[in-house]
């Protein structure tokens, strides 16, 4: 097999299969990302609450988080390139559904089966690549997966933005729908029918488990700081909790577990897992964030507001390369926290730079350093990950990878999404509390709900009352500045202890290349 696919490795075909892997890939980074830039209009056209807002943001990384394992698990055994096939095929009437939905809950709905499709076609690209080759190959073509794919993610507010000039919001989710017709073709015509699948059976009963895990964990978060939903918040979180506990309990006992919990365990996977989570995660929620703010407080163009993020595009296809070096010269972990260093360097310039009336260069200087260090970390992210698993569990590796990615993005954007609906209303509230009470009495309660509801509910007031136009507006972004910090120090929060992980946890260099010879060699042996 090892000479079989030298032999691919060095052939036409085989730079065929990764160019597929890669734009198959690049429909579900483009469909992840294409609805930032989209989200004030989308706000305003159905005069959505920033919940729904955060839905919609989050619909696609939903779907895609809960089901990476299971899907990932039956591409395994029943044929990567069917999965691979399916996924991009159902991608194709999601993205139509999501284009013309008549209402922000189909939206929403569409958003979440386009993350379900994705969850089949996105974790086989990279099982593919680590089933396809091995060696220095495999890690730069780890390297060219992540980084292209990641500046695909971060090109998606662009293209947004400049159908948004001229076209309604629906056309955003339609953007993909000629590069999905091209990857489907591709990957009929070159993508192996079969490479290293097992005849293992899958945990379909653990797959259902960890839809349902990942599924109400996030939902629960969405949700948290909506006024009166104490108690459905909680039930979700029963759930999740209880599909965690009997998720654990049936992968110790099941023969033929979804997710191997003893590969699970090893520090270079483990710990790999978390570092990319809250790095990919960084990434997602800044653009969410950021999106958001550049169009509300900055007042730029939906094409302006998408080509802000130009630089963290370039740099991650810049740096990714380089990334694969550092990975074999300095190891993994170096390689991480350098990463982290630049990340966490973006979070604190948003933190303390972005403010009304800034210039670009605060802007881009953020995205900069964030695109620098996700362009750093997320090769020895899921290059860890692939090379510390045997090859039949390589399904459950590149699942792992796609969490890193869709659940990281999903968590993190939930917790942004969170913070900054709680920090907007509480900002409102305490800035009409603050008013003379000649003034509180002319506010009703409904209009105050629609004030607290979300900016794009706040510039609708403006528009029907445009006597007070200016103080609403002032009073709005004063109050998404104040939401925004929350969720800034909430990621530097995350990277810190992301670092931490690595910097405590994960091996050095030498100790790295010992423990993945003694993976290696124990796999070999089971």
């Amino acid at each position: 097999m090892d000479a079989e696919l030298n032999t691919k490795e060095d052939s036409d075909p085989g730079m065929m299969v990764l160019t597929t892997l890669i734009l198959v890939a690049a429909v579900a980074n483009l469909n992840l990302s294409v609805a930032n830039v989209a989200l004030p209009s989308i706000g305003f056209a159905f005069d959505a609450s920033q919940v729904q807002i955060n839905l919609v943001a989050v619909g696609y990384s939903l779907g895609l988080a809960a089901s990476v394992l299971w899907f990932g698990a039956l591409g395994d055994h029943h044929g990567r390139k069917m999965m691979l096939i399916i996924g991009t095929l159902l991608a194709i009437p999601a993205s139509i559904v999501a284009g013309y939905a008549p209402s922000v809950e189909i939206l929403i709905m569409a958003r979440i089966l386009g993350g379900l499709a994705a969850g089949m076609a996105f974790p086989t690209t990279l099982a593919l690549i680590a089933a396809f080759w091995s060696g220095v190959r495999r890690t730069r073509s780890i390297a060219l997966w992540s980084g292209v794919g990641a500046a695909i993610a971060s090109l998606g507010p662009v293209i947004s933005g400049y159908l948004l000039t001229f076209a309604n919001w629906g056309s955003v989710f339609l953007v993909t729908l000629p590069l999905a017709a091209v990857a489907l073709i591709m990957a009929i015509m070159f993508i192996p029918a079969h490479i290293n699948e097992t005849k293992a059976p899958v945990d379909n009963i653990g797959g259902l488990l960890s839809l349902l895990l990942l599924g109400t964990l996030i939902l629960a978060i969405n949700f948290a700081p909506v006024p009166g939903s104490r108690a459905m918040v909680m039930g979700l979180i029963i759930i999740a909790a209880a599909a965690g506990v009997l998720f654990i309990r049936r992968q110790r006992n099941v023969e033929n577990p979804l997710y191997d919990l003893k590969v699970a365990s090893r520090s270079i996977f483990w710990v790999a897992a978390c570092a990319g989570t809250i790095v990919f995660g960084a990434l997602m929620g800044a653009m969410y964030i950021g999106q958001q703010f550049l169009q509300n407080v900055l007042s730029y163009s939906t094409l302006d507001a998408g080509i802000s993020i130009l630089p963290a595009a370039a740099l991650m296809i810049l740096v990714a390369p380089r990334s694969a070096r550092l990975v074999e010269s300095h190891g993994a972990r170096f390689t991480l926290l350098l990463g982290y260093l630049f990340c966490l360097l973006g979070f604190f310039t948003m933190l303390f730079l972005w403010q009304e009336n800034i210039p670009y260069w605060k802007v881009g200087l953020a995205y900069a350093l964030v695109g620098v260090g996700v362009g750093l970390a997320g090769t020895p992210a899921s290059h860890s990950l692939t090379g510390s698993v045997p090859v039949k569990r390589v399904g459950m590796a590149s699942g792992t990878a796609d969490l890193q990615r869709d659940f990281g993005g999903a968590i993190m954007t939930s917790i942004f999404g969170a913070l900054l609906t709680a920090g907007y209303a509480s900002s409102i509230a305490s800035q009409i509390s603050a008013l003379p009470a000649s003034i509180q009495e002319q506010i009703s309660s409904s209009i105050e709900v629609t004030l607290q509801k979300s900016f794009s509910s706040a510039m609708a007031l403006a528009q029907q009352h445009p006597q007070y136009s200016t103080q609403i507006i002032s009073a709005a972004r004063a109050s998404f500045l104040a939401g925004d910090h929350w969720a800034y120090i909430a990621g530097i929060v995350a990277i810190i202890i992301g670092a931490a992980i690595v910097f405590f946890k994960f091996p050095k260099k030498d100790q790295e290349e010992q423990l993945l010879v003694e993976y290696q060699e124990a796999d070999i042996e089971n």
